[in-house]
């Protein structure tokens, strides 16, 4: 289990208004529509998510380094575990020719509006119950998803990718280091509902048998 960043230049690209998000509007409300994960979180107002989610090339640089640190060929597999609207993997079959991609995602309106040139390989299917064999893919990832289970189910989402790998797997969630980071976290989210700091993430990995690599994302 090895910690490697591979989203942080991305994340930090956007600017946040953390005050603006609570103060702003009711927060409460737009925590519910949110969840819903349906049009308003991937392409509605900002307050209610992404605030539109079009493909614009922005996961390329990430693919790209995936497929670098994992040695990615054609042929091989890769399963995306909260893949939304499938931007990331599309970028990764340009990286890799020939590379075989399949995602799962619990939003309806995501995979039916997924990138078109993948959105045949995803499938409706919840993080925790993975409809896959064992050792079926050569890299599982999942980037800011299972942190909105609540721990119950996150342990068997956790415990389903491992099952599902081969050998490599990724994991990034959102966490802290520190009070004001923390505080900046429960102030943006609007879908989180595993709150833990970096050390409580890594112990709960190893509890979990987890073997893969990991890293966070912060909200500083």
């Amino acid at each position: 289990m090895a910690y490697i960043d591979f989203v942080s230049e991305l994340h930090e690209s956007t600017k946040r208004d953390y005050l603006d998000r609570v103060i702003g509007n009711d927060k409460v409300e737009c925590a519910k529509v949110a969840k819903k994960y349906g049009y308003d979180y991937w392409d509605g107002e900002r307050k209610y998510g992404y605030g539109g989610y079009s493909y614009d090339g922005r996961w390329r640089g990430v693919a790209e380094k995936l497929a670098e640190h994992y040695h990615l060929e054609a042929g091989q597999k890769v399963l995306d575990v909260g893949c939304g609207k499938a931007h990331l993997l599309f970028e990764l079959t340009q990286a890799v020719p020939g590379l075989q991609v399949e995602g799962i995602d619990i939003s309806h309106y995501a995979l039916e509006h997924a990138k078109e040139e993948v959105r045949g390989n995803l499938r409706y299917a919840k993080a925790q119950e993975l409809p896959f064999e064992k050792n079926e893919f050569d890299l599982v990832i999942s980037l800011a998803a299972l942190h909105n289970l609540k721990v119950f189910d996150l342990k068997k989402a956790v415990q389903e990718i491992e099952r599902v790998s081969k050998k490599n797997s990724y994991i990034m969630v959102d966490s802290f280091r520190n009070d004001s980071e923390e505080v900046n976290l429960l102030y943006w989210q609007l879908t989180c509902a595993s709150y833990y700091s970096v050390d409580e993430w890594e112990w709960l990995y190893q509890e979990w048998g987890y073997t893969g690599d990991y890293s966070f994302i912060f909200f500083e």
